[in-house]
């Protein structure tokens, strides 16, 4: 069997995007399915992380197509007026942040990649005349990509996949975008179109699922996970020796718990001891509102490690006391499930989470027991865990979580995904 996987994220990108069906594809032969990469050949990445070239298995085909990318006009255009801030909106937004982002959002639908359609239509067609696939499958965000498979469908009649790793429109980003009444329904009546018009609708929790299931014609939920990397024979990881609580990933304006600053403040005033045994620790890009918010706390050492290789941030969850999870304050939180958390269970470090405490983080970190998820208002649970945790740190350390979680591990994960391609196929 082959299958042919449309993707805008393939290394050497960098960030949660590629993952997923880089590790698919590293497994998928392993069933005895060929995978085919189609992908863009001069992409703007704004992360790039080319160890991640290393894992993409010998001898894959990967087939490219040119992509025109107006970010890069726009980010000439922004120059002069620099974003500070990570977030998605510019808190403090000039004329020309709001015209631009206004464009952004109603010229510009389902995204900015929506100009690599009609090549890659062009493009594959003519592949698939002259080599024969099983399946295709498209993976979004950028939502673009899954507009290629539906004209695909729609003049060659073959069997499709639409993979949301995000849901359109209630990705976390999107109501924050300036979208008129018009943008808004087109992005509406797209999301419908892809998802009635699909053969089979992937997504990434249960939350996420129950938007679309009384739409699709099949669909499944296979989650994100995790990966040995050839791990396996290492030495030992030696833990911090300070009570260090680590967050990886970008950590921009809209994924700022400020109940969690407060709490980890209060201590640090009440408990001199705490102070400095406690260290802050970011790996990834800190928005510059957050590390001034930071500051101004209790909280005494801070560490920005920035972007490392993924296999580094792996390291630095491992050896982490503590790890950190938040999930963007949005309507739609609950569908939210992190890439990362899968590695933060495979490290077995206690996590502390940020976020709907009733929704598919929560889930996940409850049904293995790797620790709890606290709303974005509650501070009085939160400072009790945090307490315990720095309690079982003085006296011996805090143990490793030792629930199952083999069923998250990427090559079980891609036995599930053979099994629907085998459905919808």
């Amino acid at each position: 069997m082959k299958v042919l996987i449309v993707t805008y994220y393939w290394p050497p990108a960098g960030g949660p995007g590629v993952q997923r069906w880089l590790k698919f594809v590293k497994y998928l032969r392993d069933f005895n399915v060929e995978p085919i990469v189609f992908t863009a050949e001069n992409p703007t990445y704004p992360i790039t992380d080319v160890s991640l070239e290393n894992e993409v298995p010998e001898g894959i085909e990967i087939v490219k197509c040119p992509i025109i990318e107006p970010n890069r006009i726009l980010s000439k255009i922004k120059k002069e007026n620099t974003q500070k801030s990570l977030g998605f909106l510019n808190p403090n937004p000039t004329l020309v942040d709001k015209a631009l982002m206004y464009i952004r959002a109603n010229y510009f639908i389902p995204d900015a990649r929506k100009f690599w359609i009609r090549p890659s239509v062009k493009a594959l067609k003519k592949y698939l005349s002259e080599n024969k696939v099983d399946v295709v499958i498209t993976t979004g965000p950028p939502y673009s990509v899954h507009l290629i498979g539906l004209k695909l469908k729609q003049q060659l009649k073959l069997k499709w996949i639409a993979d949301f790793r995000d849901p359109w429109t209630s990705v976390d980003y999107f109501h924050l975008l300036p979208l008129t009444k018009k943008s808004l329904q087109k992005h509406y009546d797209l999301e419908e179109k892809v998802v009635k018009e699909a053969d089979g609708v992937l997504m990434v929790s249960n939350h996420a699922k129950k938007k679309y299931e009384k739409k699709a014609k099949i669909i499944e939920v296979i989650t994100n996970g995790f990966d040995d990397d050839g791990e396996k024979g290492k030495e030992e990881v030696v833990l911090d020796s300070k009570f260090t609580l680590t967050y990886i990933g970008m950590m921009s304006s809209e994924r700022n718990p400020e109940n969690l600053w407060e709490v980890l403040s209060e201590i640090a005033k009440e408990n001199d001891e705490f102070a400095n045994d406690f260290v802050l620790r970011f790996v990834g890009k800190v928005d510059n509102i957050i590390s001034k918010r930071i500051k101004t706390s209790c909280i005494k050492n801070v560490e920005e490690v920035g972007y490392v290789p993924h296999h580094k941030a792996k390291q630095y969850q491992q050896q982490s006391q503590v790890l950190l999870i938040v999930v963007n304050n949005y309507p739609s939180a609950k569908e939210m499930i992190p890439g990362k958390t899968f590695e933060y269970l495979q490290a077995k470090r206690p996590v502390i989470g940020i976020g709907p405490e009733k929704g598919s983080l929560a889930e996940i970190i409850m049904e293995v027991g790797s620790g709890n998820v606290f709303s974005y208002d509650n501070k009085k649970d939160l400072k009790e865990f945090i307490l315990n945790l720095y309690s079982q740190y003085k006296d011996g350390g805090v143990p490793n979580i030792t629930g199952g979680i083999e069923k998250y591990h990427r090559k079980n994960l891609t036995k599930n995904l053979v099994n629907f391609i085998k459905r919808v196929s």
